[in-house]
């Protein structure tokens, strides 16, 4: 298990409720911790979301260690 520490914006934070969070998690990937976010707060499926893990942006498939830092970043709509 790997203690991450996860930031959403828009949409994401609207679901869970707050802008971030440390959280244990056995996912081994962005991807993985995504699909595990999405059952806990209810996210949207949204194929159009940006993953960065330090910093930098990274395919879904990126590995996760300990201590990483994980921005999720969906499509946002101005006016």
């Amino acid at each position: 298990m790997a203690k991450i520490r996860v930031q959403y914006f828009a949409i994401l934070r609207e679901r869970a409720g707050r802008a971030g969070e440390e959280i244990d998690t056995v996912a081994a990937t962005a991807g993985a911790l995504y699909a595990e976010l999405e059952g806990r707060y209810s996210f949207p499926a949204l194929r159009s979301v940006k993953v960065a893990i330090n910093d930098e942006f990274c395919p879904w498939d990126a590995p996760l260690s300990p201590g990483d830092s994980v921005v999720f970043i969906p499509p946002v709509a101005g006016g």
